[in-house]
């Protein structure tokens, strides 16, 4: 499996996209399949502090509950109302239309590119 390589990754299956001091923060598609149908979202609220790391939120499929950790240290300054309202989004578009959060980031914590991604899930 190929990630796009435009965007940095964790070892949690959290992908960001950076823009100047704010990071779009999702899951990957592998996280994402991992999960099966994703039927719940609780995002982080607006105004909240996350710190890379640790859970932040969680997502909920027919499969189980996962948490759901920060890539990097900020603030949430946006949440996605569309995979609240349809988290679905989350298995049919994870890098794309299923985006989780915005943060302005703080903090950028500890990254992959997409090649390490690549090989820490093929392992």
């Amino acid at each position: 499996m190929s990630n796009p390589t435009h965007l940095q990754y964790t070892a949690e299956h959290e992908w960001i996209s950076a823009d100047g001091d704010t990071a779009r923060v999702g899951v990957t598609a592998f996280a994402a399949d991992a999960l099966g149908d994703v039927v719940y979202v609780d995002l982080p609220a607006v105004g909240s502090a996350v710190t890379a790391g640790e859970a932040c939120g969680e997502l909920e499929s027919t499969k189980s509950v996962s948490d759901l950790y920060a890539p990097v240290t900020g603030e949430v300054v946006e949440v996605n109302d569309a995979v609240d309202a349809d988290p679905s989004l989350v298995n049919s578009d994870p890098f794309g239309a299923g985006w989780l959060f915005v943060v302005r980031v703080t903090d950028p914590g500890e990254l992959l590119d997409a090649a390490a991604y690549d090989a820490l899930v093929e392992a």
